[in-house]
Formats: structure tokens, sequence, C-alpha cells
């Protein structure tokens, strides 16, 4: 065997490879190599220097956890007026027994400007809440404006079916009795018919005098659609004793009186 060959079984050849391990073993090594790292960065931040505002706490925090010695000043006179360590201050021993609390000013703000921000921050809050309070109130009063809006709306449809109804019932009613022209135009349905129109166009032609006079007065004589319903019942009831909610035509008065509910939309609900 020459010298260049070496033995694979040897001690020499053997010590190259001593360090390649099978792959569970690289892993093992690596996992305490990021321990050891870890421990170390650990000590480092335990062995760092403390700043000063946390030497000052840290001495701040024993000083007030540790009592008062005999060798201080105040302490000392104290004990000479007849003071024992952990009685009440006072005559009577009924005053304070832990020394005042501490608060630690953290802010750069003058003396009384906590007050001030506290004032500020209580006013901002009653402010806050007068505007949650009106803007519930305001959200209120409109949801009850819609409501009432609806049902006015509601009512208003009904009475006119029910004018609308009663003017037709009137008519055949009226018709039945022989009576050709109704008491009060509005009393039929209107019927669109050409002398209408002829008569709508005849009252263009005419002065406008006096077609501003006849506006003003039946402006002034108009009756709202509640009146005539009121109106036009009364009639039917009194005169043809029909009830138009009932929807029946009674014998007499004593008829109506007795087995109708009542003169208004309401009794008969």
């Amino acid at each position: 065997m020459s010298d260049e060959e070496e033995d694979y079984m040897s001690d020499a050849f053997l010590s190259k490879i001593q360090d390649v391990k099978p792959g569970v073993s690289m892993v093992r090594r690596v996992k305490e190599a990021m321990k050891k790292e870890a421990l170390h960065k650990e000590k480092n931040i335990t062995n760092r220097q403390k700043t000063f505002k946390e030497q000052e706490k840290e001495g701040r925090e024993t000083a007030l956890q540790s009592s008062i010695s005999n060798d201080n000043k105040g302490f000392a006179l104290l004990q000479k007026m007849g003071y024992k360590a952990g009685q009440g201050l006072g005559k009577q021993g009924a005053g304070r027994v832990d020394p005042i609390p501490l608060n630690i000013k953290t802010d750069r703000g003058g003396i009384g400007m906590e007050g001030v921000k506290k004032r500020k921050a209580e006013e901002e809050l009653e402010q806050y809440r007068r505007k949650v309070r009106a803007k519930q109130q305001n959200e209120t009063k409109s949801l009850e404006d819609f409501r009432t809006r609806v049902r006015t709306e509601r009512e208003e449809r009904k009475i006119e079916a029910d004018l609308r109804n009663s003017q037709r019932s009137c008519e055949q009613l009226d018709s039945q009795k022989g009576i050709t022209v109704p008491r009060e135009d509005w009393y039929w349905p209107k019927a669109n018919t050409d002398d209408d129109e002829e008569d709508e166009e005849d009252e263009e032609d005419d002065d406008p005098k006096e077609e501003k006079e006849e506006e003003e007065e039946e402006e002034i004589i108009e009756l709202s659609s509640f009146d005539k319903l009121q109106i036009l019942t009364s009639y039917l009831r009194g005169v043809h004793f029909y009830c138009i909610w009932c929807g029946t035509t009674y014998n007499d008065e004593d008829d109506l009186c007795s087995n109708c509910p009542g003169d208004t939309a309401a009794d008969h609900e």
C-alpha cells in the first residue's frame, strides 16, 4: 500500500471525520447553541447598569417599606412628646398612623394643572352627554312627527273614501224618492259633463273682478271633507234613515237609533 493511500480503518483517518455525526445529533447541537445564546442575553440584561430613574424608583420603594428609625430627628422629637411607634398621631392617638402617600408627578405641567385638566375633562364629558341627549330627543321627536303624519294621512284618506261612499248613496237614495236635484252640489258625486265644461268656459269669459269676488265667497264658505261628511251623513240618517258604515237603510228613526251603534265611524269599530 502506498504512502498516499490511507487506511480507512486507521486512527488518523477516523480523527478526520470525528465531527461528522448523524442528523439527529446535529439538531441537538444547534438547540444547545441557541439555549446558550439565550442564557447569555439574559445574563447581559440582568447585569446591565440601571438608569437613574430606575434606581430612584427602587430607592423610594425601599424607603417607603421601611419604618422611621430612632436616628431620625423628627421621630426622636415625637418620642420625647410621648409618641410610640405604631400609635396614631394626636393627643388621643386617633390621628393618622401611616405616612401620607406620595403622589409622584410624571408630567411637566405646573402646580394646579391637574385640576384644570380634570375640570376640562368633566366639561367635555358633560357637553358630550348633552349632545347625546339632544340627539335622542330629536330622534324621538322625528319619529313621533312621522307617526303623527302617517296617522293623519291615513285618517284623511278614510274620510275622503267615506265621503265618496256617502255621495253615491245620497244620489241613489234621492233618485229613489224622485229627487232630481241635490240639496247641495257636493251632496252627489261630481260628474264631468260637456255642460260643465261649457260653464267653465263661460266663467272664464266673465269679468275678472266678478270672478275674484266669487272666488273669495267660495273660499269663505268652503267646507272641509270632514265637515261635508258630517253634514251628509246627518242628512242620510235624518231623511233616508241610512247609515253608510252599517250599509243599511232602517225602517224609521226608532229602528235606526235602536240598531245602529252611532253616527260616527269610531262607533262602528
